[in-house]
């Protein structure tokens, strides 16, 4: 008693070729379906070059398109042909033209004489398994699919649309439950020749030839009324991506695949010479061989996908530039935003370095250019200071930036004159401390000895812009971490919010501020924001700044309390 190799070829004929006669040295017989779509010259070709092996059949030809009952009545004819011609045959396997052995085929007749009456087929409910991809699942089974997905998506998608607001419901074939799973499978030939000569044959097939993908339930649905002993996994190594597509194999998964231990897998690239070479070779029989575990490698296929939809974290690549919200992270670090600061504070970027050892950088997209830290000009990855470059893609700037210096914690100031384009960018990343001190723009507007009417509507323009920053920061959807303080409550107790700032960026062991930023002198600045309100222009970003500070109290002996002995 053997195996039987059922064969379903389109392509590559060569390479075909090449798997039959490894099946057939080992003694299988092989059943070929070559799709009806297949040039004449090229079908006549392939069955001369095998023509020659007397365990050799083909069997009546089908087009076959992906999800199409050909692929079934494919199988079936080749089914039908193998146990009628070869009376041997214990187990029927089917592969594809794609498939190739990965152990010796000894090892697989093997373990078949050893479960001799086991049924080797993926097959489960489709309220049991999250597989489909489409959103498609017990709809396959109620609606009807006369229209081609691939060719015909239109009519497929319109046709779906009515069906569900008539509320269609098709009648299932008496004593059957769908189930869906791989198709590629491994039938005894009981089991098999009781799927193909069942007396309602006729009926499973006229409701199958309207479902959706029948090649992946027609058997796996039937099996479960004749089988005697099934094990729901299938012997061939077949991996699908978040689409719902096979992976293809190649020359660099070598490794990968001797560590599934599984005996075929699908689907091998034409021209990986190397895996041919190794796996069709005398060679491969001297392997130590354990129980086909495709499991084991499932952990890199998982990270795969995982790289392939999300990415590295804050870099998004050339080849697969991310969706709206698809992004895995924002950016590739965590990184800090100071505005108001800079304009409160004498030297703030010198101080803040020094407290907290990072890279504090100026105005990163301030209107003239990029202000790196040190007065640099190009930082590294190449990225220069020119505006714009950088405005060209604001957030791809800050998502470079942050990616080429990884490791280091990036901080830069931020205000109403930069670029507003990014805010929102980086309101919503997670990566983000962002710390605002609310009208602290108008300190150099108090400094500056312009004319007032032109202080006045350079103060109402920045107000403006900076109300609209605030709205964004205040967003329900922000996900950075946010503060903001107006300047008036700010320079009552900076010392606080600044401790808070400084710990949370954590560079260094936490521990009480030795040396404070300088304050601008701001002797006369509520008098300035009283002038803006009496020319019709109300400051109200600043809080409640008092026009004259309040006179500190003198500092007064208190008397030391004492005792009186009677």
């Amino acid at each position: 008693m053997t195996v039987g190799i059922i064969m379903l070829v389109h392509t590559a004929f060569d390479r075909a070729e090449q798997v039959a006669r490894h099946w057939l040295k080992a003694g299988c017989p092989i059943v070929i379906h070559v799709d009806q779509k297949v040039r004449g010259k090229a079908y006549e070709r392939f069955v001369i070059n095998l023509s020659d092996d007397p365990l050799v059949r083909f069997s009546t030809r089908h087009r076959c398109e992906w999800g199409s009952w050909g692929l079934v009545a494919a199988s079936q004819d080749a089914a039908e042909l193998m146990l009628a011609e070869f009376e041997g045959v214990r187990h029927v396997y089917l592969t594809s033209g794609s498939c190739m052995p990965l152990r010796p085929v000894e090892e697989l007749i093997a373990y078949l004489d050893e479960r001799p009456r086991t049924d080797f087929i993926e097959s489960a409910t489709t309220a049991d398994v999250p597989w489909t991809v489409g959103g498609l699942d017990g709809e396959r089974f109620q609606l009807f699919f006369p229209f081609s997905w691939r060719k015909q998506r239109y009519l497929f998608d319109r046709f779906v649309d009515i069906q569900r607001a008539l509320g269609v419901r098709r009648r299932l074939p008496q004593g059957i439950v769908p189930h869906m799973g791989s198709q590629w499978w491994c039938l005894t030939r009981q089991t098999l020749s009781a799927i193909l000569s069942d007396p309602d044959r006729r009926a499973f097939d006229r409701y199958f030839r309207r479902v959706w993908i029948p090649d992946e339930s027609y058997f796996q649905t039937l099996a479960r009324l004749y089988s005697t002993n099934i094990e729901s996994r299938s012997l061939t190594l077949s991996k699908f991506d978040f689409q719902g597509k096979p992976h293809i194999f190649y020359d660099d998964h070598l490794q990968l695949l001797r560590r599934s231990d599984c005996f075929v897998a699908r689907k091998v690239w034409p021209h990986a010479g190397r895996l041919y070479d190794v796996f069709l070779s005398d060679a491969a029989a001297q392997q130590n061989r354990q129980e086909p575990n495709p499991g084991k490698i499932d952990r890199i296929f998982a990270r795969a996908v995982d790289r392939r939809t999300r990415g590295r974290t804050g870099l998004y690549m050339q080849s697969r530039f991310p969706n709206w919200g698809w992004e895995n992270g924002v950016t590739a670090g965590k990184y800090s935003v100071f505005q108001g600061f800079s304009e409160l504070f004498r030297d703030f970027e010198g101080w803040l370095a020094r407290t907290t050892g990072t890279q504090v950088h100026g105005h990163l997209y301030g209107p003239d250019r990029a202000h790196f830290a040190g007065g640099q000009t190009v930082l590294n990855g190449a990225l220069p200071d020119n505006a714009a470059l950088r405005d060209a893609n604001p957030r791809a700037f800050l998502a470079n930036l942050l990616w080429n210096t990884r490791g280091e914690r990036q901080c830069f100031q931020y205000s109403p004159h930069d670029t507003p384009d990014v805010i929102w960018h980086i309101a919503r990343d997670p990566n983000a401390q962002v710390s605002v001190i609310s009208g602290a723009w108008a300190v150099p507007l108090f400094q500056s000895n312009a004319n007032f009417a032109d202080l006045r509507a350079e103060a109402a323009r920045l107000q403006k812009i900076e109300h609209g920053m605030l709205d964004q920061l205040r967003s329900p959807e922000a996900k950075a971490r946010i503060r903001i303080w107006t300047m008036a409550e700010f320079i009552e107790t900076p010392m606080e919010p600044l401790q808070v700032i400084i710990d949370e960026i954590g560079q260094r062991s936490p521990q009480r501020l030795a040396e404070a930023p300088v304050l601008q002198d701001l002797k006369g600045f509520g008098q300035f924001l009283q002038n803006l309100k009496n020319q019709g222009m109300h400051p109200y970003l600043m809080g409640d700044f008092p026009v004259e500070p309040e006179p500190k109290a003198a500092n007064q002996s208190r008397r030391r309390p004492y005792l009186v002995k009677k």
